[in-house]
């Protein structure tokens, strides 16, 4: 009998939203059967995969940098007699295949995020030195239909795509050219991986999407949450990331009427002037978004509401972004990202007049994210002295603890025997902190 060949080592980096994540650990997935290991150390991997995001442009600008360092990398492993292949995928990957293959020839492969289900064949043709060196162009329906290997989830958390692209095309985003257009699949095959999670101990899912809640499927995304709700032990189910356009009242009585569905939704508005907000092409208002919070939490009172918001768009005034920091004190967040805005080639923000001086912006950051720590120290302060379930995920970095998640998303540190991971447990919370709750766990479940 032969001697089964070495394991080989793939370090796989993500960069940006939680559809990579998700899209990282489906190429851990496809590549598993060919003999590929994860590794944490990219200094000795075979394979190293860099899954990008474009959505702004210090993020491209780190990948190049990375690349360099690894470049270094696989020059050392060839003067001792070792091969690297490295290849870029997802966004950057789409949106600079070439510019990417012309500034660092090190790279072997680039694969866009349609694409990354040939992985196997095309380190094989990069191996035999031939054939193309880059994939981009495929539907999503191609990618999700040859995902036929099994997921191995870590955890008893797992993420999970139904809906990838975007049609909303606002004016500074690279998604619709990056990610395609809107497509969302079939909910028999979301439920089949579901399931199959469930069966593997995961407890919780989060849906994914560009605009999840513009899953087209049979009665939407409501429709799908109310049909993963009734499977055996998946307890928690979470979605993200979601545009006001498509939050209709079917979505919304969901949130009320399926347990299963987490009191968390992430909403972004990216700002709270409607002239802003035109030129971002976002197609609402910001009372018409006010309105909308108002009626989820009319119907789930404990929800926590999340956002993103981006300053110094073009042409942003100072009456502008006033009317920002008023719609955060009005709608009260439980937490947010914001970010300072960022010119990406091709988008028509990038070439509209009125851009805004990079210290303005700073400025302009450091007071809306200042309000925004605010309300959600605030937020976490409110849940001290409640006891809140929460899903004990991983060994927090202290002997004896473990850290969970509220309903919420909120983290939870508590001491607690190992026996508790993977189970919802009742927590009564004694501390809190900007990102993280403290607790104790209830005397009957010691």
């Amino acid at each position: 009998m032969s001697e089964p060949a070495p394991r080989k080592r793939l370090y796989i980096k993500t960069y940006g939203c939680q559809m990579n994540v998700y899209d990282s650990e489906r190429m851990a997935d496809v590549l598993a059967p060919l003999g590929y290991g994860v590794t944490d150390s990219p200094e000795d991997a075979d394979l190293v995969v860099l899954n990008t995001c474009h959505i702004r442009e210090k993020a491209t600008e780190k990948v190049y940098s990375e690349l360099g360092q690894i470049r270094r990398m696989k020059a050392a492993r060839a003067e001792a007699g070792a091969d690297m292949t490295i290849a870029v995928a997802g966004c950057v990957a789409q949106a600079e295949g070439e510019e990417i293959m012309r500034r660092q020839p090190a790279v072997d492969l680039v694969v866009g995020p349609q694409a990354y289900h040939q992985l196997p064949e095309l380190i094989a043709r990069a191996h035999r030195a031939r054939g193309e060196r880059l994939a981009a162009d495929f539907a999503p329906e191609e990618k999700f239909d040859a995902l036929t290997v099994a997921r191995r989830p870590t955890g008893v958390t797992a993420f999970l795509t139904v809906q990838e692209g975007c049609d909303k095309f606002c004016t500074f985003c690279v998604v619709p050219y990056t990610r395609g257009g809107e497509w969302s699949r079939p909910a028999e095959a979301i439920e089949a991986e579901a399931r199959a999670l469930a069966d593997k101990g995961v407890r919780e899912v989060t849906l994914l999407g560009q605009n999840v809640n513009a899953y087209d499927g049979e009665g939407g995304l409501a429709a799908l949450v109310r049909r993963l709700a009734t499977i055996p032990g998946l307890d928690r189910i979470r979605y993200t990331t979601s545009h006001p356009r498509d939050m209709d009242d079917a979505l919304i009585a969901a949130h009320a009427e399926v347990e299963a569905l987490m009191p968390y939704l992430h909403l972004p508005v990216q700002a709270g002037s409607d002239k802003v907000l035109k030129a971002m092409n976002r197609a609402h208002t910001a009372e018409s978004y006010v309105r909308l919070i108002e009626k989820i939490r009319a119907a789930r009172p404990d929800i926590a509401i999340s956002g993103d918001f981006i300053v110094g768009f073009p042409g942003e005034r100072d009456a502008d972004f006033e009317a920002t920091l008023q719609i955060v004190r009005e709608v009260g967040y439980a937490s947010a990202f914001s970010f300072k805005y960022s010119r990406r080639p091709g988008t028509p923000a990038a070439a509209m007049p009125g851009q805004v001086a990079e210290p303005v912006k700073e400025e302009r950051l450091a007071r809306l994210q200042a309000l925004l720590d605010e309300q959600q120290r605030a937020f976490n302060d409110a849940q001290i002295g409640r006891t809140l379930p929460v899903l004990f995920e991983k060994a927090g970095r202290h002997a004896g603890q473990l850290v969970g998640r509220s309903p919420h998303l909120q983290a939870v540190h508590v001491s607690a025997p190992e026996r508790m991971l993977g189970r919802i447990v009742p927590v009564r919370i004694e501390g809190a902190a900007r990102n993280s709750l403290a607790g104790a766990l209830e005397l009957e479940t010691v």
